[in-house]
């Protein structure tokens, strides 16, 4: 997979290469949700929450960065607004834009994950509480519009470090900056797995009571590594502003946040290379079937959701395991050496 990942810029048309760019993208904020849910056993249907303060802080960035001296975006001065908020103006500078798309999503998700696990709240409780922050934080985007650029979102940028982010040159060097970002964080969650960490990170997911009584500490366990996924999305969804130019609360809420979910389970929720195919395929689905059928999508990606969770539960990487049941239950060919269990029970009354 890599090799062909290294080939692409090369077969590959600027657009679809910008296609893959924002598929790869998605596959940082996958690697980090396999982290969570498929060694941590915590489920997250909010992720698009700490993918979107990523992409929102460097979106903030490049508006500032794109705007003349004096001036201010068209969505605030309709709104009545004669100065930027102090929120808007610390991300001015490129480095500190950087720090925060990392920190801001990582100090939110840590935050939350310390109030809800030291009260010992998991499983769907959590879920539905990660899919209610979705939704409120969407509609917490869309209601301040003098300073989100309410459903519209952010775009129009021109610049960042002061090379034209239109330009082809740019965009192929983002690629390449995208995939070296996915490569470090597969790297890295690699080797994290393989530490103590890792192996009681997933003593926590098979029997976190038994883990307790052991002398750890759930809590913190999970907390950080909800805090390094929040830290993966904020990456991600940084990037993907760069790649598509735009980021809006549609991007964020509830039905992108189960989408996240759904390529991790269809590559396989536990394995950091399968969640990486499922991104690339379900992302790559969605891009074909929206494009031919755009009604179709949404069910489509329910239909995948159910085949996988019945049929296919380990995703794409547990096709062997998972039809195994199905393949012992065909009859084995009688060899020469095979007994007629029948005709030898039959002899032994005789």
């Amino acid at each position: 997979m890599l090799v062909a990942l290294l080939l692409a810029p090369i077969y590959l048309s600027s657009y679809h290469l910008s296609l893959l760019g924002r598929f790869l993208a998605m596959a940082i904020l996958s690697l980090g949700l396999c982290l969570v849910w498929g060694w941590g056993g915590i489920l997250s249907l909010g992720q698009g929450v700490f993918w979107g303060l990523g992409a929102y802080v460097l979106a903030m960035h490049l508006k500032l960065a794109g705007l003349a001296p004096g001036d201010m975006p068209d969505f605030m001065m309709w709104s009545g607004l004669d100065h930027f908020p102090v929120w808007w103006t610390i991300f001015r500078h490129p480095a500190v834009a950087f720090a925060g798309v990392i920190l801001v999503p990582t100090i939110a998700a840590a935050g939350l994950a310390w109030l809800v696990f030291n009260r010992r709240v998991s499983g769907v409780y959590f879920a539905l509480i990660t899919q209610a922050l979705a939704l409120a934080f969407a509609t917490l985007l869309i209601s301040q519009q003098a300073y989100t650029g309410g459903f519209n979102g952010l775009t129009d940028f021109s610049t960042l470090l002061g090379h034209d982010i239109a330009d082809p040159g740019f965009q192929r060097g983002l690629y390449w900056v995208t995939l070296v970002v996915l490569v470090l964080a597969f790297l890295f969650c690699l080797w994290l797995s393989h530490t103590s960490f890792g192996k009681v990170l997933l003593a926590i997911r098979d029997g976190e009571s038994r883990t307790r009584f052991l002398g750890y500490n759930p809590a913190a366990y999970k907390t950080i590594a909800f805090a390094i996924g929040g830290a993966f999305a904020g990456v991600s969804g940084a990037l993907y502003v760069l790649h598509v130019g735009v980021i809006s609360p549609a991007m964020v809420g509830v039905v992108p946040s189960i989408e996240m979910v759904v390529a991790v389970a269809v590559g396989g929720r536990s394995s950091f290379t399968g969640v990486i195919l499922g991104t690339l395929l379900v992302n790559f689905g969605k891009d074909w079937i929206s494009s031919a059928m755009p009604e179709m999508w949404q069910f489509g990606m329910g239909l995948m959701f159910i085949l996988v969770v019945t049929v296919l539960p380990q995703g794409l990487v547990g096709i062997s395991d998972s039809l195994a049941p199905f393949l012992r239950r065909k009859k084995m060919p009688a060899g020469p050496h095979s007994v007629d269990r029948r005709g030898l029970a039959l002899s032994e009354k005789n």
